[in-house]
């Protein structure tokens, strides 16, 4: 039989590198050195509680509009407005500092909107700025206060 084609050239047993030199043998891959899954520490109480602070804060609003409406206790506005006041300081202690106007606001959204004008109506009163204002200060001290705390029990920076 007759070949039409030339033979196939013989295979190289070295590959040249870029720099010309064969390579003579082929080096084994090594692996790199086994490191340890990095694990992240699960949350802390103190930042999931900052995280959640404002709606838990909106739904202990509305679960004390409640029972001051049940308890018939809405009619007494000042009363009603110093347990605001401490829900919205306890609140502000967990939330973040920067929420602390908003946590106010919302404390407020429900104290006038159900205590004071008993119709879901938000209105702007000498009252309703009044307890606007109490809210807001109760807030920011509280969230002051926290903020105080933490920067005390953080390490000094070296």
């Amino acid at each position: 039989m007759a070949t039409l084609h030339r033979p196939a050239p013989a295979r190289r047993t070295c590959v040249p590198h870029a720099s010309g030199v064969p390579r003579t043998a082929h080096r084994p891959r090594v692996a790199p050195p086994r490191t340890r899954p990095v694990r992240r520490p699960p949350p802390r109480p103190a930042a999931l509680a900052r995280d959640l602070a404002l709606p838990l804060g909106a739904l202990g609003a509305a679960l004390l509009v409640t029972a001051l409406m049940l308890t018939g206790t809405a009619a007494h506005a000042t009363a009603a407005l110093a347990v605001f006041a401490a829900l919205t300081a306890a609140v502000s202690l967990l939330a973040r500092p920067l929420l602390a106007p908003v946590v106010a606001l919302v404390s407020w959204m429900f104290y006038d909107g159900f205590v004071l004008n008993q119709r879901s109506d938000l209105a702007f009163q000498p009252q309703d700025r009044t307890s606007l204002l109490v809210l807001l200060l109760a807030g920011v001290t509280a969230a002051g206060c926290a903020a105080a705390v933490r920067a005390l029990r953080r390490p000094p920076a070296r």
